[in-house]
């Protein structure tokens, strides 16, 4: 795994063995930033649910002012870490070492506002939903922030607009999908 573009560009990224966490690939994130590439540049990006930190990476190294990651495994923790280390990006990320339900509450107490939210939970589990709901109750998302959800690409996710979020775009993979996602206030659209 490795940073494609940027100013971290061909850097190689290090991620924990073992099953517990499912690495992006290359070509996924590749497709993935040339759909937000063009709105990226100085935004800010929270990666939830981040593993190795490959994409919130992958933000600052083509422009994101700042990434906040959000992983609760301390080996992963760790890995993002060494990974902001080893691309120099330190200075630009954040790492939160908690669940992604109480980071966002924690942001939230610190007036953070996100201008992307990528979240990568583990698949068919309900997890993307929680967090659409306690973004709900957050300052931290407003109409323009944009939301990604990486899930199975079985997963329909109609549902969530009766939450307040319209799906703008799905991106379907062999086994994966991206939604692409914004909350609409009401009156907006």
């Amino acid at each position: 795994m490795r940073v494609i573009a940027g100013s971290a560009r061909r850097l190689n990224l290090i991620t924990i063995p073992g099953d517990n966490t499912r690495p992006t690939t290359d070509r996924i994130k590749e497709t993935l930033f040339n759909i937000i590439n063009n709105d990226l540049y100085g935004k800010t990006f929270l990666d939830l649910f981040s593993g190795s930190g490959a994409i919130g990476i992958e933000a600052l190294s083509r422009g994101a002012k700042e990434s906040v990651f959000v992983e609760n495994n301390p080996k992963a923790s760790n890995c993002i870490l060494e990974n902001l280390e080893f691309t120099k990006l330190s200075e630009q990320g954040i790492v939160i070492k908690k669940d992604a339900l109480s980071a966002i509450k924690e942001l939230d107490s610190k007036n953070k506002v996100f201008d992307f939210i990528y979240m990568d939970p583990p698949y068919n589990k309900g997890l993307e939903r929680e967090v659409l709901k306690e973004l709900l109750n957050t300052n931290i998302i407003n109409n323009e922030t944009m939301i990604i959800i990486e899930a199975d690409k079985n997963d329909n996710f109609e549902d969530i607009t009766l939450m307040g979020y319209k799906i703008v775009r799905e991106k379907i993979y062999k086994t994966n999908k991206h939604v692409f996602a914004y909350f609409i206030q009401e009156g907006l659209w």
